[in-house]
């Protein structure tokens, strides 16, 4: 019954106009972030580099989404080919790995900045970001070599992993990233934001709430993780693609839920 309703209320339009008004309004937080980064001296420290590569990885992400809410509103589908939709996915892709993988990295800097006192080093803060940015790089690229493929999301207006097939390739690529960029970043930052918040509770000071990063992360890419599971146990074509649509929608607010947290708040 819910899911009839869901889906009954979320029509192609809604979906696509909910995604250009969140890829708006992220576009425009990370590019502030990014601005204010660039042309403020006191802001280019260590610490907010890791802020400065989120925003950076966020707008490719809002970019992506602007792009899929455009071929939908004037087209109706898809207008640029195969290889286009591959190459949407693949940024698309790097994006979102990038992202999840800076926001593991800026908890561990806040609990050093916070717990230990210790600051972070610029050759810290450049070797952890090449390293990111090159392995988001290469999971991204993988599909592009049979590893797991791109192909169209349910409405044919924009490209990502193609979690119908179920197949041997999908299920082991997908259980690579589920353990690398969903289960290990969801521990890194659940322990040490965990430690930030027995530290604040110690010194009887708490300055943030310590809960909302892992929340978000969990919030935005949650459903669309659920739904790539599922499609390794299941046929996801019997999943509504109105429904399926939803768990996108939900991660296209990432962008501009972790520019609040981490620039705003």
């Amino acid at each position: 019954m819910l899911n009839v309703s869901l889906v009954c209320v979320y029509s192609h339009d809604d979906s696509f106009l909910s995604m250009c008004l969140l890829g708006l309004v992220g576009f425009f937080l990370n590019a502030v972030s990014i601005l204010a980064y660039i042309s403020v001296k006191q802001m280019r420290t260590p610490s907010n580099f890791l802020v400065f590569n989120l925003a950076v990885a966020d707008i490719m992400l809002n970019t992506t989404g602007l792009i899929a809410a455009y071929a939908s509103l004037s087209h109706r589908h898809w207008p640029w080919g195969q290889d286009g939709c591959s190459n949407h996915a693949f940024i698309g892709m790097t994006a979102v790995l990038a992202s999840i993988s800076f926001l593991a990295t800026i908890a561990w800097d806040r609990y050093h900045q916070y717990v230990t006192n210790q600051k972070l080093f610029w050759s810290t803060a450049w070797t952890f970001s090449i390293i990111i940015w090159g392995l988001a790089i290469f999971w991204a690229a993988i599909p592009l070599t049979g590893w797991g493929v791109y192909d169209f999301e349910p409405m044919r207006t924009c490209c990502t992993l193609d979690y119908t097939k179920g197949d041997k390739d999908y299920i082991t690529y997908m259980g690579a990233l589920t353990v690398f960029y969903l289960i290990f970043p969801a521990y890194v930052m659940k322990s040490n934001y965990d430690a930030i918040y027995a530290y604040f509770k110690k010194i009887h000071k708490h300055r943030w709430n310590t809960s909302v990063p892992l929340r978000v992360l969990l919030f935005c890419w949650g459903p669309y993780e659920v739904m790539c599971i599922y499609a390794c146990f299941d046929n996801a074509k019997l999943v509504s693609p109105k429904l399926r649509m939803v768990s996108g929608t939900a991660s296209s607010s990432a962008s501009y839920e972790s520019c609040f947290c981490f620039c705003f708040l």
